[in-house]
């Protein structure tokens, strides 16, 4: 679309004022982009039919910068929000999109996220059924923040709790972890360093159905370690289940310029945030076809079994460090990298 024919170069307060701006704003841009059957209604809401219990998960965005190696806010939002609902077991169908706007932005990358944000519900197979626009005044957002619902039907075969997991369970990765919080950082007012790393954010909901289909109950639990990164995630769900988690750091994937990176920073990977990665817990007795599925999938080529529960140390993530020895994985404390998400 060329945003010339609009009248208008960037967002004013009239555009969340619901009149005649905020009409032409919809109608040129949200209604014309995202064209379904459901938000074509230009309702308050809209109506759909679910054969089977529904999963829903809701999640704001306020990442900073907006435009980032390897991404943007608005990608980010949908590929977020569509892993939510794959990580309760379910297959991701409708979410909701709504933004709160900074007087100001520019048009175009208005229009940019906007795109970003019809590209990423394709490619994850979703629809935007329903959505809201809000403008505050200028120095009182930070250009855009967006929220997304999602709505999915839980998978036939799905199982999916911390209470179904068991000693010799075994954890795996799908890949490789810290790349979205080094991505922000190295694009970071008084942080930025010489990288070609870039944001992980994808959609996992097409990996998460195929190991439901082959698989079903033995998948135990399924979990993104989006803020706080892999080991405070990990040290959660021990808490939750009163069981111990034990890792091999050698088995953890890093890709060497995260790691460097990381170490030139004073961060450790195991606490940076994720944006392409979940954890997923197996039955032992499937742990080699779990792995071998998950490495043929492109969501999932850098796949690593990465340690396993166990009924020693309960409530405690102990790691056996490359060098020989074993550390406590605690979870993370204050805020590593705020706005990362």
């Amino acid at each position: 679309m060329d945003t010339k024919d609009f009248g208008f170069s960037t967002i004013h307060l009239g555009h969340g004022s619901g009149g005649e701006l905020t009409r032409k704003l919809l109608d040129n841009i949200i209604f014309t982009t995202f064209n379904n059957e459901y938000l074509n209604q230009k309702h308050d809401g809209s109506i759909v039919k679910m054969n089977s219990n529904i999963a829903i998960s809701t999640d704001s965005f306020v990442i900073t910068p907006i435009f980032f190696k390897g991404g943007n806010i608005g990608e980010l939002a949908v590929n977020g929000t569509v892993n939510d609902v794959a990580m309760c077991g379910a297959i991701p169908k409708y979410i909701s999109l709504a933004f709160i706007i900074e007087e100001g932005l520019k048009i175009e990358e208005f229009v940019a996220i906007v795109n970003s944000i019809k590209k990423a519900a394709d490619e994850s197979g979703v629809l935007v059924i329903t959505g809201d626009t809000k403008v505050v005044e200028r120095g009182k957002g930070d250009k855009i923040f967006i929220n997304t619902t999602g709505f999915g039907e839980q998978h036939p075969k799905a199982s999916i709790s911390v209470q179904n997991i068991q000693p010799g369970d075994k954890i795996l990765v799908n890949g490789y972890i810290a790349q979205h919080g080094i991505a922000i950082m190295s694009e970071r007012e008084g942080l930025q360093f010489e990288s070609t790393i870039t944001s992980d954010t994808t959609n996992l909901n097409f990996l998460v159905n195929d190991l439901l289909d082959t698989f079903g109950d033995k998948i135990k639990l399924f979990r993104d370690p989006t803020r706080g990164g892999l080991g405070t995630v990990l040290h959660e769900i021990a808490n939750d289940i009163s069981l111990g988690v034990y890792l091999k750091e050698n088995d953890i994937p890093v890709e060497k310029q995260v790691a460097a990176a990381c170490e030139m920073l004073g961060l450790d990977p195991m606490y940076v945030a994720n944006e392409g990665v979940f954890v997923v817990v197996v039955d032992p007795s499937i742990e080699n076809e779990v792995l071998a599925l998950m490495k043929n999938h492109e969501k999932g080529k850098n796949t690593a079994v990465i340690g396993e529960f166990t009924s020693e140390h309960p409530n405690k993530v102990v790691m056996q460090s490359s060098i020989g020895g074993k550390r406590i994985v605690s979870p993370l404390v204050g805020e590593q990298l705020p706005r990362i998400c």
